[in-house]
């Protein structure tokens, strides 16, 4: 029997599935028909093909979402804690590959990969005649947007990964290699720029799908990752003078209604800061719904028996606000004892410190947690309707300002025009001359519990002595800010902490993966 990787499996799921699978989580797109009984017959109306890049943003983001990626951006990040056995060995940098959690990741991101590859390799020889190539391309070029998304979680997760652009010929490898690192970043950059030329979409009229102007953001953030400062500083200059994105909410923002808070509630799905988003339904059928709700919040938020407080916002997250008090996003990301949200369930009190004390942090988490269904237009346990953001506009404000600062690009009035914008509309004065570290600060802030510290961190240049500093203790009674009370943790970590292992189900299937990576551009 051929041994190869166990995406295999994938694409062909992704190829007899994704007809009957991409109707998408949100009303704003129509659910096609669900007779079809291949692709090749499906994608050819310009109907079918306008719904068929409904599926990259929900089913297959499934298990990244909800089960792996606040593991990866948070808690190895040091902004949550946990002492769940099954997800602690993140926090402690204790994974190996037998961890369940990475091929959950692994199999998740090249899912979006094989749906994207069906997509590409399929409209452009199924559309009927009567199509107009500007809807094949747009769709291309929305699919090769979202599988550089996924790509660029693979190659910051793993380093070296295989580059798939056809799901029969990976059915028909016994051994994939594994791609250089700077092939895998080629790969996303051409994606990407595809998309820029010819997603027709915008903000204004599909809000849910990621545009021209969204393909952009996301190379600008490709860019940063690699100290490519230039190009980042461009076209993070071009998206924010494109004006389709703007701040929602608060002062200082680009509108004057809402609040940074305002963010997170499912009615604001899709608003004006969202650049990419994964959309979820509260159907109840598994995979379609948003599970992040029911490992954030305590118990009694939901209506349902979840909500296990599975991670906590970290003592070091929280000694990083300046003003608590000030600081708006403080409120909408942490939840203390006692503290009330006229949001949430018609209006919700926290518990007191015994039972607002998330993972020994004596608080909980409030960011993307939204109640009940009947709060929300409908749910189920473990199934809420609220996006998920991949991208959203703060951070290309934020992207600018550390573009200028480290690159010696464009003006220090543009960077202090950024980080004044945010901190602006979190409550906070504006600040001069900002340095790299006020940025940094912003970044771990602005997007606390959104599972994206960790890739933060790890571009610093001084990432491991960084993650060294990180308080990832806990609190050993409910008495708040009895620093006599705390359990310090620090852990030592080493530059080969930096990238996960390959799950070792892939590595048994598919040994090249433990082979020197090789070229895929020639």
């Amino acid at each position: 029997m051929k041994k190869g990787l166990n995406v295999a499996k994938l694409v062909l799921i992704a190829l007899l599935s994704l007809p009957i699978l991409v109707s998408c989580s949100k009303e704003f797109l129509d659910r096609p028909p669900e007779d079809s009984p291949n692709s090749e017959e499906f994608y050819k109306t310009t109907e079918q093909i306008e719904v068929a890049t409904n599926i990259l943003y929900s089913v297959p983001w499934y298990n990244f979402i909800s089960n792996v990626s606040w593991c990866i951006g948070d808690l190895a990040g040091g902004t949550g804690r946990t002492w769940d056995p099954r997800n602690q060995d993140f926090d402690l940098f204790a994974i190996t590959g037998e961890h369940n959690t990475l091929g959950q990741a692994w199999g998740s991101l090249y899912a979006v990969v094989a749906h994207a590859n069906t997509i590409i390799n399929t409209i452009p020889t199924t559309a009927n005649p009567d199509v107009p190539q500007s809807v094949i391309n747009n769709a291309v070029g929305e699919a090769r947007a979202m599988r550089a998304t996924a790509y660029f979680y693979l190659v910051r997760i793993f380093g070296s990964v295989p580059i798939v652009e056809n799901n029969l010929e990976l059915v028909d490898e016994s051994y994939i290699p594994r791609h250089l690192v700077e092939d895998v970043y080629t790969f996303i950059e051409n994606d990407l720029n595809f998309a820029i030329d010819n997603i027709t979409n915008t903000k204004s009229s599909d809000p849910g799908r990621i545009s021209s102007n969204g393909a952009k953001a996301l190379l600008a953030k490709v860019h940063l990752t690699q100290e490519e400062y230039a190009q980042a500083y461009q076209l993070a200059t071009e998206v924010i003078g494109s004006g389709e994105f703007k701040l929602l909410g608060g002062t200082g923002a680009d509108g004057t209604t809402g609040s940074y808070n305002d963010l997170f509630l499912t009615q604001n799905d899709n608003n004006s800061e969202s650049i990419i988003a994964t959309q979820w339904t509260g159907s109840g059928n598994y995979a379609e719904g948003n599970g992040v709700q029911s490992l954030y919040a305590l118990s009694g938020i939901t209506g349902f028996d979840d909500g296990w407080s599975a991670i906590g916002p970290s003592l070091d997250l929280q000694d990083t606000y300046e003003d608590k008090e000030m600081d708006q996003r403080y409120k909408a990301t942490i939840m203390d004892p006692e503290s009330f949200y006229p949001d949430l369930n018609g209006g919700y009190t926290a518990p007191g410190p015994s039972g607002c004390n998330a993972q020994g942090t004596n608080v909980a988490i409030k960011k993307y947690v939204v109640g009940t269904p009947a709060n929300n237009g409908g749910g189920a346990r473990s199934s809420y309707a609220n996006n998920i953001y991949l991208l959203r506009y703060a951070d290309i404000l934020l992207i600018q300002a550390e573009a200028i600062i480290l690159g010696n690009v464009g003006s220090m009035a543009e960077a202090e025009t950024a980080v004044n914008k945010i901190r602006n509309r979190a409550g906070l004065p504006s600040i001069t001359n900002p340095t790299f570290e006020d940025v940094f600060r912003e970044r771990k802030i602005e997007f606390a519990m959104e599972m994206e510290h960790w890739y933060d961190a790890i571009r610093r240049s001084d990432a491991l002595a960084y993650l060294a500093t990180i308080q990832r203790g806990w609190f050993n009674d409910t008495e708040r800010g009895a620093t006599s009370g705390i359990t310090d943790r620090f852990v030592t970590v080493t530059a080969d902490k930096l990238l996960f292992p390959y799950p070792t189900n892939e590595t048994l299937n598919n040994p090249a993966l433990l082979d020197p990576p090789v070229p895929y551009f020639n």
